[in-house]
């Protein structure tokens, strides 16, 4: 059964986003994708959701 997990980024900074896929991929987490939550004054997001996949069994 395919479970899926998504994490909050409250920061969008490059290390803080390493840091997250890199901790959840140790723990046998597959990156899915990221997704980006915009403001509208600004063209710099804001928060970032990244979103991971793994396998369990049934």
């Amino acid at each position: 059964m395919l479970v899926y997990k998504v994490v909050e980024v409250n920061s969008v900074a490059e290390d803080t986003l390493e840091e997250v896929l890199n901790e959840w991929a140790a723990k046998g987490w597959h990156f899915d994708g990221m997704h980006f939550a915009m403001r509208e004054s600004s063209k710099r997001p804001s928060m970032a959701f990244v979103l991971f996949t793994r396998e369990e069994g049934e």
